[in-house]
């Protein structure tokens, strides 16, 4: 059965996103689970801002979109579907 290219996309962006943060898993591994798949990992900020720029330029040019609207979809997808970010033990007053 044929992929449609929103599927396709979903499927690269969150490949992207466990590439960049170092971790051997892929799609595939989390397809069709109905838990909370995405705590099980972690990202750091800087991971995370670095996926979200690379998912802003991969939108604008896969689905045509506005820098704004590609900005949009990457936050409600890291909303939804990204990492817990890492937390600091060194509080910085």
């Amino acid at each position: 059965m044929k992929k449609s290219k929103d599927e396709i996309i979903v499927e690269t962006i969150i490949n992207k996103m466990f590439e960049i943060a170092g971790h051997n898993v892929i799609f595939e591994d989390i397809k069709g689970r109905k838990d909370n798949w995405y705590q099980q990992w972690t990202m750091t900020e800087q991971q995370n801002q670095e996926w979200r720029d690379w998912g802003v330029k991969y939108l604008k040019k896969q689905k045509h979109l506005i820098k704004y609207y590609a900005e949009r979809q990457m936050a409600m997808f890291n909303l939804n579907y990204g990492l817990k970010i890492e937390q600091n033990d060194k509080m910085e007053i």
